[in-house]
């Protein structure tokens, strides 16, 4: 395979790579689990859910389906919204997330948390809600957990001044169900988990994402499709790296289609690089 690493794409009419491992919303396939977790994003916004949870094992599609969610919501003018992608289980950060300014040196804790307060209350006062969006939230402590979990009790009357939205690895999910976590829980009012791909959604989700990028035609045969899935679980991190490294394959032996026989030269080659799988 000495030709140029993306020289594929004109082979097989594509206008861009199909299976980049970077998520990005113009490739999102609605599965009935996007759809799902998609749908419980937007009604925990619409009902000012004080908590959203979405998980889902590694490399199911959070991320992507998080950022179409907030490219959706991004110019509604009643909103403020604050994203976190890197998380860590410091609870000065937390407050940080939402005023960046209380980072000065000497601040108490209570006073950090006073000034985070009155930004909240502030932007209610101008008609605005504060929305922050944490990603790959399993890494919050208990502590961080509990310090988010006080900011949603800022009430004014009956309107929420601050909604959380959760996205993480079923971790998550365990963590906030913890016995001395029982109060966050409980404003949890809105809730999701994202499974692995099955066998037929497998099939399209190849196929969208061929489309996506411009394929003229089926690039994949359904049994090369059945291969990807057996190989990898239905997870599509995984789908997207072994269906790129099938389509290079075919490229390099001047084949127009991505057959059975094609996936299994990848694996049976050792390229493909997984880690333990769970059952499909």
């Amino acid at each position: 395979m000495s030709q140029g690493f993306t020289s594929y794409l004109d082979h097989f009419g594509l206008t861009q790579r199909p299976f980049s491992l970077t998520p990005d919303p113009d490739f999102l396939f609605w599965s009935d689990a996007a759809r799902g977790a998609y749908t419980m994003l937007q009604y925990g916004l619409a009902t000012r859910a004080p908590i959203t949870l979405i998980t889902g094992e590694i490399g199911a599609g959070k991320t992507i389906i998080l950022q179409y969610f907030i490219d959706q919501i991004a110019d509604d003018t009643a909103l403020s919204i604050a994203q976190v992608n890197n998380t860590r289980p410091d609870t000065r950060e937390v407050l940080q997330w939402l005023l960046p300014d209380i980072a000065e040196a000497g601040l108490s804790d209570e006073v950090k948390f006073m000034r985070v307060q009155d930004f909240l209350v502030q932007e209610h006062a101008e008609g605005r809600r504060v929305v922050l969006l944490i990603d790959e939230a399993q890494n919050l402590s208990r502590v961080a957990l509990e310090e988010l979990r006080m900011l949603t009790n800022i009430n004014r009357g009956k309107d929420e001044v601050l909604q959380l939205f959760l996205v993480g690895q079923p971790e998550l999910r365990d963590h906030v169900r913890r016995a001395d976590l029982v109060q966050f829980a409980q404003r949890v009012a809105a809730n999701y988990h994202i499974p692995y791909l099955d066998r037929p959604t497998v099939s399209l989700y190849i196929a969208l994402r061929l489309h996506v990028a411009g394929a003229r035609k089926g690039a994949f045969s359904e049994q090369a499709a059945g291969l990807v899935h057996e190989a990898t679980g239905g997870v599509p991190r995984l789908i997207n790296q072994l269906s790129d490294l099938a389509l290079t394959y075919a490229f390099s032996r001047d084949e127009t289609m991505v057959t059975r026989a094609t996936v299994q030269n990848v694996l049976d080659d050792g390229v493909f690089f997984s880690p333990m799988l769970p059952n499909p």
